[in-house]
């Protein structure tokens, strides 16, 4: 299957310090792949690199073929690059209805009319529903974001994304600073998302990720030094030493 998303020796540098030094990647249409590493390891800095936040000093990101190189964030976005965090800016008074009411005229190119327009928009309406449905967020839907749970206002994150029609989803820690009770609803969620669509996700947890991940890439001090299976990534000897550590001994004596 060709890529949907392909990184070329992507390299940045601030003064004399390289924090992304030659990466790269391809990613295939339904690719559910974990991006891992630890702290300063580049990982951030990569992102805001093919989401256009950052130039790169050298490199190429193409998404279905297209180049990126050039254009700004909203432009990647319309495109189908699409990263949760930065796409959601959840406000307190709105509720999750009328949010997902602004990205998706957002993405139709309507969002210069009135907003409560949307009511009488049937087929606006009726995405809203299969979004909230999608992501289980009916009982939630008309109250307040700042009056819902923060595991729901994270699950509303991510159908903000997904009111975009990415081709690729960035998700940044998806489950961080969510209640251990509450994220068995974010992993429902990320199971759920649309089986065509590459996931790339950034996370910490690494149980999340060998639930997650069907590939792992690991980045250290801006380097990808392993892209292959979860059940590999404990026994490279390079990642044991620059991150996983104690976790992979305990791993391996489960």
């Amino acid at each position: 299957m060709s890529a949907v998303f392909e990184v070329e020796r992507l390299s940045k540098a601030f003064g004399g310090l390289a924090v992304t030094q030659a990466v790269s990647l391809a990613m295939a249409p339904g690719d559910r792949v974990a991006l891992i590493g630890p702290n300063g390891a580049g990982k951030t800095t990569f992102v805001n690199l093919v989401t256009g936040h950052l130039k790169p000093d050298s490199g190429v990101v193409r998404l279905a073929g297209e180049q990126l190189n050039g254009m700004n964030p909203m432009q990647r976005v319309q495109r189908g690059l699409v990263r949760s965090f930065q796409v959601t800016r959840l406000f307190p008074e709105m509720t999750p209805r009328e949010h997902l009411a602004l990205a998706v005229l957002q993405r139709q190119g309507r969002t210069g009319r009135l907003f409560g327009t949307f009511w009488s928009m049937p087929e606006v309406l009726e995405e809203i529903e299969v979004l909230l449905r999608t992501l289980g967020l009916e009982a939630a839907a008309d109250r307040k974001v700042a009056e819902i749970a923060y595991g729901q206002q994270r699950l509303l994150e991510i159908a903000l994304a997904l009111a975009l029609r990415p081709k690729v989803l960035l998700l940044d820690e998806p489950a961080a600073g969510v209640p251990q009770s509450e994220t068995p609803r974010i992993e429902s969620a990320l199971a759920g998302l649309p089986a065509d669509l590459a996931v790339l996700m950034i996370e910490h947890d690494m149980d999340l990720v060998f639930r997650f991940a069907k590939r792992v890439i690991v980045l250290a001090a801006g380097t990808i030094i392993f892209d292959g299976a979860p059940g590999d990534v404990t026994k490279d000897a390079r990642v044991r030493e620059a991150y996983l550590g104690s976790y992979a001994d305990d791993r391996s004596a489960a």
